[in-house]
C-alpha cells in the first residue's frame, strides 16, 4: 500500500507538474536558497516522471546569478551548478560585481541576466516565489503608497514569467526540503535588518499576526481582488492599442483615450506603460494624464526606463529610445580608442612635475573650465594601467585620495544626464579605481602624487555621427 504524501509535498509536486504541462521551455531561476532549490528538485522530479510518459517533455534549464557580494554568494551559485548537473539539467551561471549595491541594483542585474538566458532559449522564467513572498510584497507596497494596480503584487501576470509556487506556503516548501533532503544555503543577508523586506518578514508581520491572526488571509484576498481588477483594466486597454509603431513601440488611440477624465486616465496609463515594461510612479502617471488632453502634435514626454511618448495627430506613440551602441569592456585605454559612441584621443604626454603642480585634480565641468580645461579632458598617469568600460550599478568614485566614495549614478544625476542617455556611459579606471566620468566629473584620487608622467586624454561623444562635447 503506497504511503500517502503530506499535503505540503503534494502541493509542491502539483505546482511543478502544472509548470511542465504548460508546454513551454522553462528556465528555472535558482539562487541556492531553500525555496528555489525546492523548485529545482520538484521540477527535476516531475520532469523525470513526465519524460517516461511523454518523450516530448518541455526543455528545462537552470540559471543562477552570483552578485559578487562575497563567499556566500559564490558558494550558493556553485551549489546550484553542482546540484543542477547531478539532476541532469544544464546550468548557466552569471556574475556581477556589485558588493556595495542596493537591493534594487542586485535585482536589476539578476533580472537582466535571467532575461538574456530566457531569450536565448525561447523560454519562460520560473521563479520560486511563495504565498508568503506575495504577502510581504503587498504589505511593502501598501507602506510605499501603491495604488490598486500595485496591490496585485506577484499575482499580476508578467509576460514570460511563471511563479508556480505562488499558492504554496513557505512552511510547505520547508517541509518538502526536509522530507526530500534538498540541499540549500541560507542567504546571510536574510538576517540583516538593513533590508526592508527582512524587517517586514521578521518584525512587522509577526507582530500584526499576534493582534489579528487572520491578517495574512485578509491581505491576500485583497491582493486577489486587485489582480482581478487589474486584469479587467488590461483588457480595456486592449481597445486603445493600435497597430505597432515599428519594432520599438506601439500606437495608442488618442481620441478614445481623451474621452476619459483624469481619475480614469490615472488607472489606464499605468496599464498602457506596462506594455513597454515600464512601471509608472505617481508623478509620471499624473504627467501623462495631463499630457493626454494638452499639447500639440509632435509634443513628447520622457519616462524612466528609456521610454518616450509622442503625441501624434490621431495617436500617442509609445516607443523605446534607441540605446547607444553597447561595448561593455573593460578595454585598455592606450592610444586612440573607439568605445561605442565615444572616442578617446591622447593629446600629449606630460613629463613628471614637481610637488605642488596641478594634476588631474577634483574638477567638475564648471571648475575644470576655470582651470583652462573641461570635464571632457583629463590627465592620467602614464605609468599605470588605464581602462575604459561602461559604468555599472554600484560603481563609486572618490574625489580625493582617502576621501569618501560617491556613486557614479549620483554624479550622472547631478550633471543632469537623462536616464536613457546614461546607458553605456563610459568610465575610465586607473588600475581598478574609477577616476574619470567623461563630460561629467574627474577625480584626483589616483594622480595627486607628484613626480610621475601623465598623459592628457580628450573624449568626444558622437550622436548620429556628429561629435558633441555638451
Amino acid at each position: 500500500m503506497p504511503v500517502a504524501l503530506p499535503p505540503a509535498v503534494r502541493a509542491v509536486d502539483a505546482a511543478a507538474r502544472a509548470l511542465l504541462r504548460a508546454g513551454s521551455p522553462v528556465v528555472l531561476a535558482v539562487s541556492g536558497g531553500c525555496d528555489s532549490m525546492v523548485l529545482l528538485h520538484a521540477v527535476a522530479r516531475a520532469l523525470g516522471a513526465t519524460q517516461r510518459r511523454w518523450p516530448a517533455a518541455p526543455r528545462v534549464s537552470v540559471a543562477t546569478f552570483d552578485h559578487g557580494t562575497g563567499p556566500a554568494a559564490t558558494a550558493a551559485a556553485a551549489l546550484v551548478e553542482s546540484e543542477g548537473a547531478r539532476l541532469g539539467l544544464p546550468v548557466q551561471r552569471g556574475r556581477g560585481e556589485l558588493p556595495h549595491a542596493t537591493e534594487a541594483d542586485w535585482r536589476a542585474a539578476r533580472w537582466r541576466f535571467l532575461h538574456e538566458v530566457a531569450a536565448s532559449a525561447g523560454a519562460v522564467i520560473a521563479t520560486a516565489h511563495t504565498r508568503d513572498d506575495q504577502l510581504e510584497t503587498v504589505v511593502m507596497r501598501v507602506m510605499r503608497g501603491a495604488g490598486a494596480r500595485g496591490l496585485a503584487g506577484l499575482m499580476a501576470p508578467v509576460a514570460g514569467i511563471a511563479r508556480p509556487l505562488l499558492s504554496v506556503s513557505r512552511s510547505a516548501v520547508r517541509r518538502y526540503a526536509r522530507d526530500h533532503g534538498v540541499p540549500f544555503l541560507a542567504d546571510p543577508s536574510n538576517a540583516s535588518a538593513a533590508h526592508f523586506r527582512n524587517r517586514v518578514r521578521r518584525d512587522l508581520l509577526p507582530a500584526i499576526a499576534r493582534l489579528r491572526p487572520r491578517f495574512g488571509e485578509e491581505f491576500l484576498a485583497l491582493a486577489e481582488g486587485a489582480a482581478a481588477w487589474r486584469a479587467e483594466v488590461d483588457a480595456l486597454v486592449d481597445r486603445f492599442v493600435l497597430a505597432p509603431a515599428g519594432a520599438s513601440g506601439f500606437r495608442v488611440a488618442r481620441a478614445e483615450l481623451a474621452t476619459y477624465d483624469s481619475e480614469a486616465l490615472c488607472m489606464l496609463w499605468p496599464a498602457i506603460a506596462a506594455r513597454a515594461r515600464v512601471t509608472l510612479d505617481r508623478r509620471g502617471t499624473l504627467r501623462l494624464a495631463q499630457f493626454t488632453t494638452s499639447g500639440a502634435p509632435g509634443a513628447r514626454i520622457q519616462l524612466s526606463g528609456g521610454i518616450q511618448i509622442i503625441r501624434d495627430r490621431d495617436a500617442f506613440i509609445v516607443q523605446r529610445v534607441a540605446p547607444m551602441n553597447r561595448v561593455g569592456g573593460p578595454i585598455p585605454l592606450a592610444g586612440l580608442v573607439e568605445f561605442g559612441a565615444w572616442r578617446f584621443s591622447p593629446a600629449a604626454v606630460i613629463p613628471a612635475r614637481s610637488a605642488g603642480a596641478d594634476a588631474c585634480g577634483e574638477m567638475d565641468a564648471g571648475s575644470a573650465r576655470d582651470a583652462g580645461g573641461d570635464a571632457w579632458t583629463a590627465e592620467l598617469p602614464a605609468d599605470r594601467r588605464l581602462w575604459v568600460r561602461e559604468w555599472r550599478p554600484g560603481d563609486r568614485m572618490r574625489l580625493h585620495e582617502g576621501g569618501a566614495a560617491r556613486r557614479v549614478k549620483r554624479f550622472l544625476a547631478d550633471a543632469r544626464v537623462p536616464g536613457p542617455t546614461r546607458t553605456g556611459w563610459p568610465v575610465v579606471l586607473v588600475d581598478d579605481e574609477i577616476v574619470w566620468i567623461p563630460g561629467v566629473r574627474r577625480s584626483g584620487a589616483a594622480s595627486e602624487r607628484s613626480g610621475r608622467p601623465t598623459v592628457r586624454y580628450i573624449c568626444e561623444r558622437f550622436d548620429g555621427g556628429l561629435p558633441s562635447s555638451n
